[in-house]
């Protein structure tokens, strides 16, 4: 099974931005130790800060992959670019966010995506990437 996690903006500074919320371990670090526990998934990663890179991977595996891992960041509350691209794919949509964004800023709680994803899983930390990846294979 073909899947890639697709992180958008500061996913690239896990480890080092607020800690006490997104832990202590590189997004790297941590896709190293999914590729040990889920053998069977052929994994891809990609992360960018610019909305339009995430759009074109999106696009670009939307038709050919079985699955997308999403954590699309702050442009989940406001990229309806991100979300109309969702709409116009194949391939299943799984949203995931490392922390409980509804125990956040008010902001937060909105997601363009959510409407057109398969399934959303937030708040359990790097363990979300784990539930999503579950949830593809089961």
């Amino acid at each position: 099974m073909k899947i890639i996690i697709i992180n958008g903006p500061n996913l690239n500074l896990l480890g080092k931005r607020e800690p006490e919320i997104y832990g202590h371990h590189t997004f790297e670090e941590y896709y190293d130790l999914l590729q040990t526990r889920f053998p069977e998934a052929e994994l891809k990663y990609f992360q960018s800060n610019i909305e339009g890179e995430l759009i074109d991977k999106i696009q670009q595996y939307g038709f050919t992959y079985d699955g997308i891992i999403l954590n699309a960041g702050a442009y989940t509350h406001t990229s309806i670019g991100i979300g109309d691209a969702i709409k116009a794919i194949t391939t299943p949509v799984i949203e995931v966010h490392i922390s409980n964004t509804f125990s956040r800023e008010t902001f937060r709680h909105q997601s363009f995506i959510s409407p057109n994803a398969k399934g959303v899983i937030i708040g359990f930390g790097m363990h979300s990437y784990d539930l999503a990846l579950q949830s593809f294979l089961k």
